[in-house]
């Protein structure tokens, strides 16, 4: 079922949001001080292009002071367009009975838009599960 997923996905949305991830990686880039935000966007950007399967969790190694503080400027470069790209093809997306659950994912990953500081992209089957 993931398969499918992620093909209609790639369809969809998949190949236009990585698009613009990519495009985001390329104008932080251009700056030494932009290549940490260059390399979450790309990370995305590979998230953003095959996300069913795959969850994202806190990093293991993360230092809560940098996440913050690389998180508050992400949203200020590139996070809140992106995230906002994210929100409208969510909309599209639900538009169709077959859209909903691509939709919702969309949604799903506009706010790993706005964070993505601190977190690690794992596969789905690597998760243990963990009483609540």
């Amino acid at each position: 079922m993931r398969l499918i997923l992620n093909i209609i996905w790639f369809v969809l949305a998949g190949f236009w949001l990585a698009l613009e991830y990519a495009f985001a990686a390329v104008l932080l880039a251009i700056t030494i001080v932009g290549l940490p935000f260059a390399k979450q966007s790309l990370k995305l950007g590979g998230y953003a292009l095959w996300p069913f399967g795959r969850t994202l969790i806190p990093a293991e190694t993360r230092h809560v002071g940098l996440s913050v503080l690389g998180n508050v400027l992400w949203f200020v470069l590139a996070g809140w367009w992106l995230a906002l790209a994210h929100f409208v093809h969510g909309i599209l997306l639900c538009l169709t009975i077959i859209g909903i659950p691509l939709g919702i994912g969309s949604f799903k990953m506009a706010g790993a838009a706005l964070v993505p500081f601190g977190k690690q992209i794992v596969p789905a089957k690597d998760l243990r599960y963990v009483r609540a």
